[in-house]
Protein backbone atom coordinates (compact mmCIF):
# COMPACT_ATOMS: atom_id res chain seq x y z
CA UNK A 1 0.00 0.00 0.00
CA UNK A 2 1.43 3.36 -1.01
CA UNK A 3 -0.14 6.68 1.08
CA UNK A 4 0.54 9.94 -0.10
CA UNK A 5 0.17 13.09 2.55
CA UNK A 6 -2.68 15.53 1.22
CA UNK A 7 -2.01 19.18 2.68
CA UNK A 8 -3.39 22.92 1.50
CA UNK A 9 -3.47 26.31 2.34
CA UNK A 10 -7.10 26.26 2.02
CA UNK A 11 -7.70 24.71 5.07
CA UNK A 12 -6.56 24.74 8.58
CA UNK A 13 -2.94 23.63 9.09
CA UNK A 14 -3.22 20.41 10.81
CA UNK A 15 -2.70 21.36 15.04
CA UNK A 16 -1.24 17.43 16.23
CA UNK A 17 0.38 14.68 14.90
CA UNK A 18 -1.96 13.86 11.59
CA UNK A 19 -2.38 14.82 8.21
CA UNK A 20 -5.33 17.01 6.66
CA UNK A 21 -5.63 13.92 4.39
CA UNK A 22 -4.49 10.73 3.34
CA UNK A 23 -4.93 9.10 -0.16
CA UNK A 24 -4.22 5.59 -0.78
CA UNK A 25 -3.45 2.78 -2.79
CA UNK A 26 -3.97 4.03 -6.66
CA UNK A 27 -5.28 6.98 -5.24
CA UNK A 28 -8.74 6.23 -5.34
CA UNK A 29 -9.57 6.02 -1.82
CA UNK A 30 -8.73 9.63 0.13
CA UNK A 31 -9.07 9.43 4.04
CA UNK A 32 -10.07 12.93 5.25
CA UNK A 33 -8.98 13.94 8.98
CA UNK A 34 -11.63 15.54 11.07
CA UNK A 35 -11.97 19.82 10.44
CA UNK A 36 -14.17 22.18 12.92
CA UNK A 37 -14.67 25.46 12.42
CA UNK A 38 -11.43 27.23 12.22
CA UNK A 39 -10.76 29.66 9.50
CA UNK A 40 -7.63 28.84 7.30
CA UNK A 41 -6.11 32.28 7.10
CA UNK A 42 -6.62 33.06 10.72
CA UNK A 43 -6.64 29.78 12.62
CA UNK A 44 -9.61 30.87 14.64
CA UNK A 45 -12.98 29.31 15.41
CA UNK A 46 -15.70 31.24 13.70
CA UNK A 47 -18.98 32.17 16.05
CA UNK A 48 -21.81 30.33 16.68
CA UNK A 49 -23.06 26.56 14.86
CA UNK A 50 -24.35 28.10 11.65
CA UNK A 51 -20.96 29.24 10.95
CA UNK A 52 -19.14 26.87 12.34
CA UNK A 53 -21.12 23.93 10.02
CA UNK A 54 -20.33 25.83 7.29
CA UNK A 55 -16.59 26.41 7.79
CA UNK A 56 -16.12 22.70 8.33
CA UNK A 57 -18.28 21.98 5.43
CA UNK A 58 -15.87 24.94 3.43
CA UNK A 59 -12.59 22.81 5.42
CA UNK A 60 -13.83 19.45 4.17
CA UNK A 61 -14.32 20.68 0.67
CA UNK A 62 -11.03 22.13 0.62
CA UNK A 63 -9.13 19.29 1.31
CA UNK A 64 -11.18 16.95 -1.08
CA UNK A 65 -10.19 19.13 -4.03
CA UNK A 66 -6.42 19.49 -2.79
CA UNK A 67 -6.88 15.85 -2.98
CA UNK A 68 -7.88 15.63 -6.57
CA UNK A 69 -12.05 15.18 -5.77
CA UNK A 70 -14.50 16.94 -4.39
CA UNK A 71 -17.10 16.45 -2.03
CA UNK A 72 -19.51 15.11 -4.82
CA UNK A 73 -16.63 11.95 -3.91
CA UNK A 74 -17.57 11.30 -0.39
CA UNK A 75 -18.69 8.05 0.01
CA UNK A 76 -19.14 8.43 4.24
CA UNK A 77 -19.32 11.18 6.57
CA UNK A 78 -18.98 11.47 10.16
CA UNK A 79 -20.65 14.13 12.36
CA UNK A 80 -19.75 14.98 15.73
CA UNK A 81 -22.39 17.09 17.46
CA UNK A 82 -21.75 18.83 21.12
CA UNK A 83 -25.83 18.99 21.46
CA UNK A 84 -27.56 16.64 18.50
CA UNK A 85 -30.53 19.51 18.84
CA UNK A 86 -28.21 20.97 15.89
CA UNK A 87 -28.53 17.96 13.47
CA UNK A 88 -31.40 19.95 11.47
CA UNK A 89 -29.72 22.43 11.15
CA UNK A 90 -26.76 20.33 9.94
CA UNK A 91 -28.57 18.72 7.76
CA UNK A 92 -30.10 21.90 6.57
CA UNK A 93 -26.92 23.25 5.48
CA UNK A 94 -25.60 19.97 4.32
CA UNK A 95 -28.03 20.18 1.44
CA UNK A 96 -26.28 23.28 -0.01
CA UNK A 97 -22.69 20.90 -0.25
CA UNK A 98 -24.37 17.37 -1.15
CA UNK A 99 -26.61 16.29 -3.62
CA UNK A 100 -28.33 13.07 -4.10
CA UNK A 101 -27.21 9.99 -3.95
CA UNK A 102 -26.20 11.78 -0.64
CA UNK A 103 -22.87 9.67 1.31
CA UNK A 104 -23.53 7.08 3.92
CA UNK A 105 -23.63 9.07 7.36
CA UNK A 106 -23.32 9.09 10.87
CA UNK A 107 -24.16 11.79 13.34
CA UNK A 108 -22.63 11.16 17.06
CA UNK A 109 -23.46 13.52 20.32
CA UNK A 110 -20.07 14.10 21.90
CA UNK A 111 -19.05 15.56 25.26
CA UNK A 112 -16.76 17.99 23.82
CA UNK A 113 -14.38 18.69 20.81
CA UNK A 114 -11.28 19.87 20.12
CA UNK A 115 -10.43 23.85 20.72
CA UNK A 116 -14.14 24.01 21.92
CA UNK A 117 -15.98 23.29 18.51
CA UNK A 118 -19.53 22.55 18.78
CA UNK A 119 -19.05 20.46 15.22
CA UNK A 120 -16.20 18.44 13.89
CA UNK A 121 -16.70 16.18 10.50
CA UNK A 122 -14.54 13.51 8.94
CA UNK A 123 -15.54 11.85 5.51
CA UNK A 124 -13.81 9.41 3.20
CA UNK A 125 -13.68 9.98 -0.45
CA UNK A 126 -13.37 7.06 -3.44
CA UNK A 127 -12.25 9.22 -6.64
CA UNK A 128 -13.87 8.13 -9.63
CA UNK A 129 -10.96 7.99 -12.66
Amino acid sequence: MSKQIIQTPNAPAAIGTYSQAIKVSGGETVYLSGQIGLDAVTMQMVNGIDAQIQQVFLNLKAVAEASGGSLKDVVKLNIFLTDLSHFALVNEIMATYFAQPYPARAAIGVKELPRGALVEMDAVMVIQG
